[in-house]
């Protein structure tokens, strides 16, 4: 893990309340992988006085930088949204799992709801080998990739066209019919029953949904939590979640334990 300050070099928006940041930090950018994520903190303020975990949205390897997506639904992201380029962030990272490394195939499937989208980006040029990431070599594993995306409504799509610039072909749901399918995603989802692996990242009752038509169809799942953090590297044990074991049931830290779990293993309710 790498602590330091960065540079905003890009803030704009993408949707209602939504925006991307673009932050320069060469050194975590060289390392970081599709699924980890920063830890964010506005310099100077003690109020909020912890940092907050954002997914890597995508990676500039010629600016040497990492974008993140967030949604403004706090006192934290309230503040960020005000922060200008040139001003500077307290950043650290990189940290968690991050995605599997799939093996090769004919499609990957994305489903995202609410803000869940935004650790898909840069995933989804590694997997169709547009990027590498890590250091590694582009190398396409993936010959498509299907994201479902689910969102209250239209206004809050956010970073659509960035998926389709990146080959990704792009289903979308609104629960009131606003945009696309009209109902939840997994409804979309079971339209064309899923034969390929699943990756989900949302609020946990649509994980856990989609978890359970995962298991129906017989494919792998993998889970991105969205679980609240304080430290981002497991010392403080505030983000556990239960993950069934051998011996019965453990808690694990999402933060160095994720925040990707194989769905089969997590305990829903805990």
């Amino acid at each position: 893990m790498i602590q330091t300050r960065s540079r905003v070099l890009e803030h704009v928006p993408l949707a209602e309340k939504t925006y991307r940041i673009r932050l320069s930090a060469p050194t975590i950018a060289a390392k970081i992988l599709p699924g980890q994520f920063l830890m964010l903190k506005l310099p100077g303020l003690n109020d909020p006085l912890l940092g907050r975990p954002f997914a890597v949205y995508d990676v500039d390897f010629e600016q040497q930088a990492i974008d993140v997506v967030y949604l403004v639904i706090g006192k934290m992201t309230t503040l960020l949204q005000e922060i200008s380029p040139g001003q500077e962030l307290e950043i650290w990272g990189p940290l968690g799992n991050g995605f599997p490394e799939l093996s090769p195939g004919p499609e990957a499937i994305f489903v995202a709801g609410g803000i869940g989208q935004t650790p898909f980006l840069a995933y989804a040029h590694q997997l169709l080998g547009t990027k590498g990431f890590g250091g590694r070599a582009a190398k396409r594993v993936i010959d498509k990739v299907t994201l479902y995306y689910g969102v209250r409504n239209k206004n809050l799509l956010a970073g659509v066209s960035d998926f389709e610039k990146a080959g990704v072909q792009v289903k979308v749901a609104s629960d009131d019919g606003s945009v696309g399918y009209h109902g939840l995603v997994t409804g979309l989802l079971e339209q064309d029953p899923p034969k390929a692996p699943i990756i989900t990242c949302g609020p946990e009752p649509m994980l856990k949904a989609v978890s359970k038509l995962a298991e129906k169809y017989g494919v792998p799942c993998y889970v991105s939590l969205e679980t609240p953090m304080a430290c981002g590297f497991g010392a403080c044990f505030s983000c556990v979640t239960a993950v069934k074991t051998p011996e019965g049931v453990d808690y694990k830290r999402v933060c160095i334990d994720g925040p990707v779990f194989e769905a089969s293993k997590l305990v829903w309710g805990h």
